[in-house]
């Protein structure tokens, strides 16, 4: 059986909750470059573009979940300036030392807010925003986690849902682990870039994993390099 028929398991070195200090802020700041080069940061911005057509609503919040470093939440929040629209943002991660990064890193924005939360604990869906969006953050969970987790973001979000994560595939896997291996500093995103295209998904898993957590209306669309943008509409 090929290693891309099925998703692996293996946990990744920056899913220990408690990673701090110079590599965890290398890591980073690799990522950032890695989705502005590769396209990552239009997926995102796109998909919520598209969610929000069916809105009039010129003032929302969006809870970037997973937020890292806040860099996408930064990418959001220039794109919703230029499309004149009202936007706060609210950067979710489980690790405090990450969110402490994206408070110095957004420390110039005021419509900025973070929250260390873990997305399984009960209170997480009781405050509900009109948006949520993650990038790179869902194939970090098997599908018995992931069904309760788009279970709860249905619950949370009022308009609805942008996932931006990996599409599993042999050239994503072998381009990745060549580039991280030339030019990457970072043992995370040495070991985690290839190993994150095995954990990630095909279409049918993620439309699958979509309909066990009730979102009867989406759409999955592939984008270079080999993303793939979710778009669940309340």
């Amino acid at each position: 059986m090929s290693r891309f028929s099925v998703r692996s398991y293996q946990k990744e070195l920056i899913d220990d909750l408690h990673s701090d200090g110079p590599e965890l802020k290398q890591t980073l700041k690799e990522l950032k470059t890695i989705n502005k080069l590769l396209g990552g940061n239009h997926v995102t911005t796109d998909g919520v573009k598209k969610l929000l057509r069916g809105t009039r609503q010129q003032k929302f919040t969006i809870a970037d979940v997973g937020c890292g470093r806040g860099d996408m939440m930064r990418v959001m929040a220039n794109w919703a300036k230029k499309e004149t629209l009202e936007a706060e943002f609210i950067g979710i991660d489980a690790n405090p030392n990450t969110i402490k990064l994206a408070e110095n890193n957004l420390q110039d924005l005021s419509n900025v807010a973070f929250e260390t939360a873990n997305v399984f604990d009960t209170g997480f869906q009781e405050v509900p925003v009109d948006i949520i969006t993650c990038s790179l953050f869902t194939h970090h969970f098997t599908e018995e986690e992931l069904v309760p987790m788009f279970l709860s973001f249905r619950k949370k979000a009022r308009i609805g849902l942008v996932i931006n994560d990996l599409h599993r595939h042999p050239l994503a896997y072998h381009s990745i682990k060549i580039l991280a291996g030339i030019f990457s500093k970072s043992k995370q995103v040495k070991n985690d870039g290839p190993l994150s295209v095995l954990r990630s998904f095909h279409k049918q898993e993620l439309a699958s994993i979509l309909q066990m957590a009730g979102w009867e209306k989406f759409q999955i669309t592939w984008h270079w390099a080999f993303r793939w943008q979710v778009i669940c509409f309340k």
